[in-house]
């Protein structure tokens, strides 16, 4: 099949989170499969080519009131997979990808509604797909301007489209003067389509018009089609429940493994663990906590502070277990008041607790493989991704079993000595007490805590696995098209 993915960031291009990191990821394993893969991505003022690259398309692309001129950049064929970049520098080469330090940009409808049309317009030119695999609000027009405005397009009949919502709480939600300038009639701003309490709502044109829907891990498959969890779109998202798959995320293993890791002091595996040991040493060294704590068990968190986090249950759990035998090292920003939170709790452990406001790739190796225990206690979390590193470092997760977190992390039973971690379902402040109680009481049974950190090493989640069921669902999405 000829896959088109289309998306508002990937890596080593462009990234804010972790959609990136499964648009530089997925389409290699994809492309692996036998399958002719294509990624369009916008041309920001921070992505990087290798050198000049020419234009392979120069498009007019129809606004409100004006057109809009964009040259498609070949960025050149990387593990089987082509990427094209749309470049209109008057939409791109800004500060950040969505926004600047005053917010979002005003004119974000704009900007993607042009990527879209972009997208769909060009592929005319270099090739249309079997599929169309869109990511999140800021692409998810493409699927309705493929069954509204470009209904009629005899090249566009018989491809199917496939939407992936990574995180449902961001919706690219405008007011309703922007329908003008999508050129879409008003005739799709009602509450079965496009209006969301008198606003226009990307992501939700995106869910009503997929022919497929799929969500980053099972459980938040599921999650997202209730009212707790899916802020607004339940309804919407239940109409179309036949239709929606859930597939965990893959990692990268090339970049997270203790045994090649370069930017730990020491590598280790699942068959020599020796080098962890150096690794916790410095880590405490790294954040300032005494040597004499190295026998205690250190629990790392690398996080966005934000209350989505579970940030609010930690504010609530964490003075008491700080009282107890146990370590703690941070690595995060976010939301001022996490930040000064974690100083409050500093001044009063010092030597137990330490922070670092800021997000640093090479201590976020050293966390994983110097911390005993990994604590993400969200409120919702899609897939997650450092709970899947830390397995691999031998470092146990504690988790809220919600989304991926459910699907990737078993609950250890120490009469079977399976399980690769400890789980807590309520959200209140007891129980994420009595998850790291029983993880740091197990952290102390030193046979049954190598059994569990052996557990977890050896789980896979490569790419492999989820690229075969993405293409299960690209035949479905394709067949529903070629059938119609």
């Amino acid at each position: 099949m000829r896959i088109t993915f289309a998306a508002s960031e990937g890596v080593p291009y462009s990234k804010t989170g972790g959609l990136a990191d499964v648009v530089g990821a997925l389409p290699k394993a994809v492309a692996s499969l036998g399958h002719e893969v294509t990624v369009f991505l916008p041309r920001y003022r921070q992505t990087r080519l290798k050198q000049d690259r020419v234009a392979v398309a120069n498009l007019t692309i129809p606004m409100q009131d004006h057109l809009l001129f964009c040259q498609i950049i070949d960025g050149d064929k990387h593990d089987g997979v082509q990427f094209y970049f749309v470049d209109h520098p008057e939409f791109g080469h800004r500060e950040g990808l969505y926004g600047d330090s005053r917010g979002d940009y005003v004119d974000n409808a704009e900007r993607f509604t042009m990527f879209c049309r972009a997208v769909i317009e060009s592929s005319k030119r270099l090739g249309v797909p079997d599929v169309f695999h869109v990511h999140d609000w800021q692409t998810s027009l493409i699927p309705v301007l493929l069954r509204n405005a470009y209904a009629s397009d005899a090249d566009f009949s018989r491809c199917g489209t496939v939407l992936t919502i990574h995180n449902i709480g961001y919706q690219g939600l405008f007011p309703n003067s922007v329908m003008p300038k999508l050129l879409l009639p008003w005739s799709l701003f009602t509450m079965d389509r496009l209006e969301f309490y008198d606003k226009v709502n990307f992501l939700k044109g995106g869910i009503v018009y997929a022919d497929y829907i799929t969500t980053v891990s099972r459980t938040y498959a599921q999650e997202i089609q209730t009212y707790e969890y899916a802020f607004g779109l339940a309804d919407t998202i239940r109409k179309r429940r036949d239709r929606i798959v859930g597939i965990v995320n893959g990692v990268d293993y090339g970049e997270w493994d203790p045994a090649t890791d370069r930017h730990i002091p020491a590598n280790f595996s699942a068959t020599d663990l020796a080098g962890k040991a150096r690794c916790k040493v410095a880590l405490l060294k790294e954040y300032g906590i005494p040597e004499d704590k190295a026998d205690w068990p250190v629990v790392g968190i690398i996080s966005r502070f934000a209350a989505q986090k579970g940030f609010d249950l930690m504010e609530a759990a964490l003075p008491q277990l700080l009282a107890e035998d146990m370590v703690l090292v941070v690595l995060g920003t976010g939301e001022k008041h996490y930040e000064q939170m974690f100083g409050k709790l500093h001044s009063r452990f010092p030597d137990r607790l330490c922070v670092k406001i800021a997000y640093d790739n090479r201590l976020a190796h050293m966390v994983e493989a110097g911390a005993d225990i990994f604590l993400m206690p969200s409120h919702y979390e899609p897939c997650g991704l450092t709970q899947i590193y830390s397995m691999r470092y031998g470092t146990v997760p504690v988790v809220r079993a919600t989304g991926g977190l459910e699907d990737t992390v078993e609950q250890w039973n120490p009469a079977s000595e399976k399980g690769t971690g400890f789980k807590f379902a309520g959200y209140r402040p007891q129980e994420l007490r009595t998850a790291m109680r029983q993880a740091i009481s197990t952290f102390e049974e030193k046979e049954q805590w190598r059994q569990l950190m052996l557990n977890g090493m050896k789980q896979n989640f490569s790419w492999s696995a989820p690229a075969r069921e993405y293409a299960a669902v690209y035949d479905k999405a394709r067949a529903l098209r070629v059938s119609a």
